[in-house]
Order: C-alpha cells, then structure tokens, then sequence
C-alpha cells in the first residue's frame, strides 16, 4: 500500500488533465535520462549527456520544462518536455523510454515519478541538489511524502552545506556528499594567434577594454566612460563591437566628428595604430578581441534588453566583467559570477566610467579576471564523479 503522503499527492493529481506528448521511437542500448527542472541544469546535464554518450556509447533523454528543446542540448541527445506527475503519464514515460538509470538535478523532487521507477527498480540519483521541494503548483499537505521521495535515491550529490542542511532536515542521513556544481558547456571561443600576436605588437602594451555586442541604446553611456578612461590613461584603446555591424561606419565618422577621436575599422582592414583611440571590429572575431581586452563591457546589460553575449566567453578568454543590471538569459551565470566577485556591476553610464577607471589598474582587473575564470573553468571533477556514479548505478564501474 502506498504511504498516505504519496496516496494524497496522486489523488490531488488525477485532477489534472494529462498532456498528450509525441515520442520518437526509442533506441537501442542502455538509456539514461537526466532531468533538468531549470535552464542552469541543463546547460551541466548537456556537457554529461555528450559525455555518456561520447565515451560510453548509451543513448541519452533529457527532460526539460517547455514545449521546444533547449538550445544548450547538442545534436544527439534525446529530448522530451518534463511529463506530468500523474500516473498515467509517469506511466507512459517510463513504458516507452524504459530507462536504464535516471538522474535529477536541482532541488525538484517528482514523488510520483521516483516512486514508479523505483517499484520497476530503475537506480536513480540527484545531483547539483538544493532544498528540496515539490514541483510548482503541488503544494499540500502530503505527509512523509519528501522524506519517502528522497529514500529512493541512491545517492545525492549537494550544491553547497545548505542545500545539504535542508536535506538532512528532510531525512537524508547517508547517500549524500556536498560536491558542488557540474561543469558548464566550454566558452572558449577561437581566435588566430598570429592575428593576436600582431594586434598585440600594434597595441604595445596599451590599456585595452572591450565593448561587446554594443547596442546604440548604450553607445553614448560607453562613450562617456572611455572619454573619461582617457582622462587618466591617454593611450587606453576601445575595442567597439557594435550589436548592429551595419552602424560601424556611421558610428565611426560620429566619433571622429563628435569626440575628435582617431577611429580605426576592422572592416576597412584598418589597423589600432598608436594614435588610434578606438577601434570598431565585428563579431565574427569575438575570441580575439576577448585575448586582447582585459576588460569587457557586456552590451545589452546596462540600457538593452540584457546581455547578449555569453559572460563566461570573456570570463573563460581571462577578461575582466563589467555588466548593468539586466542579465537577459544569462541572469544564472551572471549570479554564479556575482556570487564569487568575479564581475563588476553598474547602473548608468557614470557607473561605467567608474567601474572603468577601477578596472585601469591592472592588479585590480587581474584579480577579477582571475575569479571569473575560476567560475568559468570549475565543475570538471564534479561531472567526473558524477559519470562514474552513473556507471555504478550501471553496474559497469
């Protein structure tokens, strides 16, 4: 008989009306699901899916809220929208994939899902963990139903200490190891070192900073900051990447008339002379430009819509961050970055300017640019614990 928690928790949710879900058909071999309840997990789960599948030859599900796969997956990978927490539908799932392991991550629980896959002894873990709560919209009174859900996993992995504390409270006593995050999906860009050596010798040991993916929205605050990064370093270089490549031109003769400055153009094949104070290059080159700028504005963050580069390919290049307060679709890795001060935040063009002027000394920027890449770069043991709890869970370790 089911535990009165589990008994409630699936009687409130024969209320719901199951979603009818197309599958392809199922592969052969051993398959593993992973299931990513937030956009964070997913990017951790798709560098571990490539990784299963790489180096071990199983097909791979990854599960996801939403209706449209997630762009973070790579070609290969299976995908499927997270099924509903009825019976019928957990059911279904489990009857068509038949999985050969699954593993959560985050702080989801699916009592009814866990529950069906363990009464089909299907070994199941969960990583990256965190408080555990029961999906959005589920909340009630269901007794013992966390405690019950969590003693069907055969291990858990923890975020961090409070993650850990909040599942003990809910009953883990073993199985659990605080390890932290799993590796994120490489942001090294590539970019030609010759081209970087000889950029490099034209620059001379210059200040250098980075404006990237500049919306016109923001021109004027970037403006302003380099007018008065010049005021302290005479020599400081602006490398401009406008959002828009078409506005290079316009935006050069403007500076040149407005600001009196000395404009160079990639597109011109044009070169940062001595005398050149700012340069407009494009963004076909992004990780060239990211190995020569030790700072790094992302545009789109400060008057845009948010950041429109992904902040861990300058952070993973050893740039320093500068961004505003709208993060975009990168609001989780701009906090992981905040969290371990690894970036610099602003609220306005003067903001900027200062933000600026701080990062000009270079133990400064150095020190940011150091934390950035630690951020950038951790996770790589965790995911290989990880894989290797999955091969037990596999038999095959």
């Amino acid at each position: 008989m089911a535990p009165l928690g589990l008994s409630l928790y699936n009687l409130a949710a024969r209320r719901r009306v199951a979603q009818p879900t197309e599958r392809p058909e199922r592969p052969p071999g051993r398959l593993i699901w992973l299931h990513a309840p937030e956009e964070e997990h997913i990017r951790s789960l798709g560098v571990l899916a490539e990784k299963i599948r790489d180096e071990d030859g199983h097909p791979v599900l990854v599960t996801t809220p939403g209706s449209t796969a997630p762009a973070a997956l790579a070609g290969g990978t299976l995908w499927q929208p997270s099924p509903g927490e009825t019976v019928a539908e957990v059911t279904a799932m489990l009857d068509h994939w038949q999985p050969d392991a699954i593993l959560f991550s985050g702080g989801e629980l699916r009592p009814a899902l866990i529950d069906a896959a363990a009464g089909r002894k299907i070994p199941m873990a969960l990583v990256e963990a965190r408080v555990p709560h029961l999906p959005d919209g589920r909340d009630g009174w269901y007794p013992g139903l966390i405690r019950a859900t969590l003693a069907h996993l055969q291990e858990i992995l923890a975020l961090d200490d409070a993650a850990a504390r909040a599942l003990r409270k809910a009953g883990v006593n073993a199985r659990m190891a605080v390890t932290g995050r799993m590796e994120q999906p490489c942001a090294v860009l590539p970019g030609n070192e010759a081209e970087r050596e000889e950029l490099a010798r034209l620059m001379n040991s210059r200040p250098v900073w980075l404006a990237a993916a500049l919306p016109q929205a923001e021109e004027a605050a970037v403006i302003e900051a380099h007018r008065a990064g010049l005021r302290l370093a005479h020599r400081l270089l602006l490398i401009l990447v406008p959002e828009d490549p078409a506005r290079a031109t316009e935006l050069a003769a403007s500076l040149e008339r407005a600001e009196g400055w000395m404009v160079a153009s990639r597109s011109a094949d044009e070169e940062p002379e001595p005398e050149t104070e700012v340069f407009i290059a494009d963004a076909a080159e992004m990780g060239l430009w990211y190995r020569l700028a030790p700072i790094t504005f992302l545009g789109g963050s400060l008057a845009g819509t948010g950041c429109i580069r992904d902040p861990m390919e300058a952070a993973a290049l050893g740039s320093s961050l500068i961004h505003g307060p709208r993060p975009g679709p990168h609001g989780a890795i701009l906090g992981r970055l905040g969290a371990a001060r690894a970036t610099r935040s602003v609220a306005s063009g003067g903001d900027l300017a200062e933000a600026l002027a701080e990062l000009l000394s270079p133990d400064r920027a150095a020190k940011l640019a150091q934390s950035a890449w630690t951020v950038a770069s951790d996770g790589v043991e965790v995911t290989e614990r990880v894989h290797s709890l999955l091969r037990r869970m596999l038999g095959e370790d």
